[in-house]
Protein backbone atom coordinates (compact mmCIF):
# COMPACT_ATOMS: atom_id res chain seq x y z
CA UNK A 1 0.00 0.00 0.00
CA UNK A 2 1.58 3.67 -0.75
CA UNK A 3 0.91 5.78 2.06
CA UNK A 4 -2.11 7.57 1.03
CA UNK A 5 -3.81 4.41 1.20
CA UNK A 6 -2.52 3.61 4.19
CA UNK A 7 -3.53 6.94 5.97
CA UNK A 8 -7.05 6.61 4.60
CA UNK A 9 -7.35 2.87 5.70
CA UNK A 10 -6.35 4.06 9.11
CA UNK A 11 -8.87 6.88 8.69
CA UNK A 12 -11.69 4.32 7.62
CA UNK A 13 -11.07 1.34 10.67
CA UNK A 14 -9.88 3.67 13.53
CA UNK A 15 -11.53 1.81 16.14
CA UNK A 16 -13.63 -0.68 14.43
CA UNK A 17 -14.00 -4.68 14.67
CA UNK A 18 -13.23 -6.77 11.00
CA UNK A 19 -16.87 -6.46 10.14
CA UNK A 20 -17.30 -2.89 11.29
CA UNK A 21 -13.82 -2.14 8.79
CA UNK A 22 -15.62 -4.06 6.33
CA UNK A 23 -18.83 -1.87 6.49
CA UNK A 24 -16.77 1.41 6.62
CA UNK A 25 -14.59 0.80 3.53
CA UNK A 26 -17.37 -0.28 1.18
CA UNK A 27 -19.49 2.78 2.28
CA UNK A 28 -16.79 4.85 1.85
CA UNK A 29 -15.94 3.71 -1.57
CA UNK A 30 -19.41 3.39 -2.89
CA UNK A 31 -19.64 6.75 -2.24
CA UNK A 32 -17.29 8.09 -3.94
CA UNK A 33 -19.17 9.51 -7.17
CA UNK A 34 -18.83 6.99 -10.17
CA UNK A 35 -17.29 8.60 -13.00
CA UNK A 36 -16.06 6.64 -16.09
CA UNK A 37 -13.26 9.38 -17.41
CA UNK A 38 -10.98 9.12 -15.05
CA UNK A 39 -7.56 9.43 -15.76
CA UNK A 40 -4.84 6.21 -14.55
CA UNK A 41 -2.71 3.92 -16.57
CA UNK A 42 -2.77 0.90 -13.88
CA UNK A 43 -4.02 -0.44 -10.45
CA UNK A 44 -2.00 0.84 -8.35
CA UNK A 45 -1.93 4.86 -10.18
CA UNK A 46 -5.75 4.32 -10.67
CA UNK A 47 -6.50 3.68 -6.65
CA UNK A 48 -4.36 6.91 -6.12
CA UNK A 49 -6.22 9.24 -8.44
CA UNK A 50 -9.26 7.79 -7.08
CA UNK A 51 -8.69 8.92 -3.52
CA UNK A 52 -7.09 12.62 -4.77
CA UNK A 53 -9.78 13.39 -7.26
CA UNK A 54 -12.63 11.69 -5.29
CA UNK A 55 -14.02 10.34 -8.13
CA UNK A 56 -13.73 6.79 -10.28
CA UNK A 57 -15.26 3.90 -11.61
CA UNK A 58 -15.51 0.26 -10.82
CA UNK A 59 -11.94 -1.06 -11.45
CA UNK A 60 -10.10 1.74 -8.88
CA UNK A 61 -12.97 1.18 -6.71
CA UNK A 62 -12.64 -2.27 -6.33
CA UNK A 63 -8.89 -2.32 -7.02
CA UNK A 64 -9.15 -0.10 -3.88
CA UNK A 65 -11.52 -2.21 -1.69
CA UNK A 66 -9.30 -5.29 -2.53
CA UNK A 67 -6.22 -4.13 -1.03
CA UNK A 68 -7.83 -2.38 1.98
CA UNK A 69 -9.88 -6.03 2.79
CA UNK A 70 -6.66 -8.00 2.04
CA UNK A 71 -5.03 -5.74 5.00
CA UNK A 72 -7.97 -6.78 7.09
CA UNK A 73 -6.77 -10.43 6.47
CA UNK A 74 -9.57 -11.33 4.12
CA UNK A 75 -9.21 -13.10 0.74
CA UNK A 76 -10.67 -11.11 -2.52
CA UNK A 77 -10.69 -12.29 -6.07
CA UNK A 78 -11.37 -9.85 -8.97
CA UNK A 79 -14.61 -10.65 -10.88
CA UNK A 80 -15.01 -9.70 -14.59
CA UNK A 81 -18.10 -9.49 -15.63
CA UNK A 82 -19.40 -8.84 -19.18
CA UNK A 83 -22.53 -6.95 -19.54
CA UNK A 84 -24.26 -4.20 -22.21
CA UNK A 85 -24.67 -0.56 -21.30
CA UNK A 86 -28.25 -0.78 -22.74
CA UNK A 87 -29.72 -1.23 -19.48
CA UNK A 88 -33.96 -0.68 -19.92
CA UNK A 89 -33.54 0.00 -16.00
CA UNK A 90 -31.74 2.68 -16.34
CA UNK A 91 -33.73 6.32 -17.08
CA UNK A 92 -31.43 7.66 -19.54
CA UNK A 93 -32.41 10.35 -21.89
CA UNK A 94 -32.63 9.55 -25.38
CA UNK A 95 -29.77 10.31 -26.59
CA UNK A 96 -27.72 8.31 -24.03
CA UNK A 97 -29.69 5.34 -24.80
CA UNK A 98 -29.16 5.70 -28.64
CA UNK A 99 -25.62 5.82 -27.54
CA UNK A 100 -25.58 2.69 -24.77
CA UNK A 101 -27.59 0.77 -27.68
CA UNK A 102 -24.76 0.92 -30.23
CA UNK A 103 -21.85 -0.30 -27.81
CA UNK A 104 -20.01 -3.48 -27.92
CA UNK A 105 -19.99 -5.85 -25.41
CA UNK A 106 -18.27 -3.80 -21.86
CA UNK A 107 -16.65 -5.75 -18.83
CA UNK A 108 -17.36 -4.56 -15.41
CA UNK A 109 -15.28 -5.00 -12.46
CA UNK A 110 -16.44 -6.09 -8.69
CA UNK A 111 -14.60 -8.82 -6.02
CA UNK A 112 -15.40 -11.52 -4.37
CA UNK A 113 -15.24 -12.17 -0.83
CA UNK A 114 -14.49 -15.01 1.22
CA UNK A 115 -16.37 -14.06 4.38
CA UNK A 116 -16.47 -17.81 7.23
CA UNK A 117 -16.86 -20.19 4.69
CA UNK A 118 -18.78 -18.20 2.10
CA UNK A 119 -17.40 -16.57 -1.04
CA UNK A 120 -19.67 -13.48 -1.64
CA UNK A 121 -20.15 -10.71 -4.21
CA UNK A 122 -18.96 -7.18 -2.80
CA UNK A 123 -19.75 -4.65 -5.45
CA UNK A 124 -19.45 -0.68 -4.40
CA UNK A 125 -20.01 1.16 -8.16
CA UNK A 126 -22.78 3.15 -7.73
CA UNK A 127 -22.64 6.13 -5.18
CA UNK A 128 -26.27 6.32 -3.21
CA UNK A 129 -27.17 9.42 -5.30
CA UNK A 130 -27.81 7.41 -8.65
CA UNK A 131 -30.33 5.20 -7.30
CA UNK A 132 -32.78 7.48 -8.52
CA UNK A 133 -31.78 7.27 -11.86
CA UNK A 134 -32.47 3.11 -11.67
CA UNK A 135 -29.23 2.35 -10.77
CA UNK A 136 -29.02 -0.47 -8.47
CA UNK A 137 -27.47 0.96 -5.52
CA UNK A 138 -25.96 -1.14 -2.64
CA UNK A 139 -27.37 0.88 0.24
CA UNK A 140 -27.06 -0.51 4.10
CA UNK A 141 -24.56 -3.58 3.73
CA UNK A 142 -24.93 -5.42 6.28
CA UNK A 143 -21.12 -7.16 6.19
CA UNK A 144 -21.71 -10.36 5.67
CA UNK A 145 -24.92 -10.85 2.76
CA UNK A 146 -24.05 -10.63 -0.95
CA UNK A 147 -24.45 -7.13 -2.39
CA UNK A 148 -26.59 -6.86 -6.31
CA UNK A 149 -24.02 -6.70 -8.83
CA UNK A 150 -23.71 -3.05 -10.27
CA UNK A 151 -24.77 -4.47 -13.79
CA UNK A 152 -26.80 -7.10 -15.74
CA UNK A 153 -24.38 -9.79 -16.86
CA UNK A 154 -24.76 -11.28 -20.11
CA UNK A 155 -25.25 -15.16 -19.91
CA UNK A 156 -23.25 -15.94 -22.90
CA UNK A 157 -20.16 -14.04 -24.38
CA UNK A 158 -21.13 -14.37 -27.84
CA UNK A 159 -22.57 -11.13 -29.46
CA UNK A 160 -25.35 -12.74 -31.93
CA UNK A 161 -26.69 -14.55 -29.10
CA UNK A 162 -26.90 -12.39 -26.58
CA UNK A 163 -29.08 -13.41 -23.37
CA UNK A 164 -29.37 -10.49 -20.63
CA UNK A 165 -30.14 -11.47 -17.22
CA UNK A 166 -33.05 -9.98 -16.07
CA UNK A 167 -32.23 -8.86 -12.38
CA UNK A 168 -29.06 -8.08 -10.53
CA UNK A 169 -29.04 -10.95 -8.19
CA UNK A 170 -25.69 -12.16 -7.22
CA UNK A 171 -24.11 -15.70 -8.76
CA UNK A 172 -23.86 -18.41 -6.10
CA UNK A 173 -25.49 -20.95 -5.79
CA UNK A 174 -27.71 -20.68 -3.02
CA UNK A 175 -26.54 -23.00 0.15
CA UNK A 176 -23.20 -23.19 -1.10
CA UNK A 177 -19.89 -22.13 -0.25
CA UNK A 178 -17.86 -22.59 -3.14
CA UNK A 179 -17.52 -19.49 -5.78
CA UNK A 180 -20.30 -19.78 -8.28
CA UNK A 181 -19.39 -17.23 -10.96
CA UNK A 182 -21.52 -16.20 -14.00
CA UNK A 183 -21.26 -17.51 -18.11
CA UNK A 184 -18.55 -15.52 -19.19
CA UNK A 185 -17.07 -14.48 -15.60
CA UNK A 186 -13.15 -14.25 -15.37
CA UNK A 187 -11.75 -14.08 -11.46
CA UNK A 188 -8.65 -13.77 -10.50
CA UNK A 189 -6.26 -13.31 -7.59
CA UNK A 190 -3.60 -10.19 -9.05
CA UNK A 191 -4.78 -7.62 -9.91
CA UNK A 192 -1.94 -7.66 -12.89
CA UNK A 193 -3.76 -11.05 -14.50
CA UNK A 194 -7.15 -9.07 -14.28
CA UNK A 195 -5.91 -6.36 -16.09
CA UNK A 196 -4.25 -8.12 -19.04
CA UNK A 197 -7.65 -10.22 -19.37
CA UNK A 198 -9.39 -6.73 -19.59
CA UNK A 199 -6.47 -5.36 -22.34
CA UNK A 200 -7.01 -8.51 -24.05
CA UNK A 201 -10.59 -8.09 -24.84
CA UNK A 202 -10.93 -4.51 -25.41
CA UNK A 203 -8.39 -4.95 -27.85
CA UNK A 204 -10.55 -6.38 -30.51
CA UNK A 205 -12.70 -2.92 -30.43
CA UNK A 206 -12.44 -1.72 -34.10
CA UNK A 207 -11.85 2.13 -34.55
CA UNK A 208 -15.37 2.94 -34.41
CA UNK A 209 -16.38 1.11 -31.12
CA UNK A 210 -13.93 3.03 -29.85
CA UNK A 211 -14.83 6.51 -30.69
CA UNK A 212 -18.65 5.48 -29.90
CA UNK A 213 -17.09 4.57 -26.49
CA UNK A 214 -15.47 7.73 -25.70
CA UNK A 215 -18.80 9.73 -26.63
CA UNK A 216 -20.89 7.86 -24.53
CA UNK A 217 -18.35 8.31 -21.68
CA UNK A 218 -18.05 11.72 -21.89
CA UNK A 219 -22.37 12.09 -22.21
CA UNK A 220 -22.51 9.68 -19.29
CA UNK A 221 -20.68 11.05 -17.03
CA UNK A 222 -22.18 14.72 -17.82
CA UNK A 223 -25.60 12.91 -17.31
CA UNK A 224 -24.32 11.23 -14.46
CA UNK A 225 -23.33 15.92 -12.82
CA UNK A 226 -27.16 16.36 -13.88
CA UNK A 227 -28.33 13.18 -11.90
CA UNK A 228 -26.31 14.20 -8.40
CA UNK A 229 -26.47 17.99 -8.56
CA UNK A 230 -29.70 19.44 -10.33
CA UNK A 231 -31.73 16.28 -9.47
CA UNK A 232 -34.11 13.64 -12.18
CA UNK A 233 -37.34 12.65 -11.29
CA UNK A 234 -37.35 10.01 -8.47
CA UNK A 235 -38.31 6.67 -10.06
CA UNK A 236 -38.29 4.50 -7.12
CA UNK A 237 -40.94 6.43 -5.51
CA UNK A 238 -44.39 5.50 -6.19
Amino acid sequence: MTSLVNATFAEWTDGLDTRESMISIFSRIRDIPYFLMVPGSDHKTSVEQLLITGKGSCGPKHYLLAEMYRKLNLSVVFATIAFSWDDPDLHYPSGLRELAARLPIAHHLACRVQVGCRWILVDATWDSPLSKAGFPVNDNWDGYSETRCAVKPFKSPVREVLCNNTTHDPYRVKDKAELCPVNDEKDHWVAEDQEQYYREKVAVRTPVERKQIVKFSHDFDAWLVEVRNKGIPDFTKK
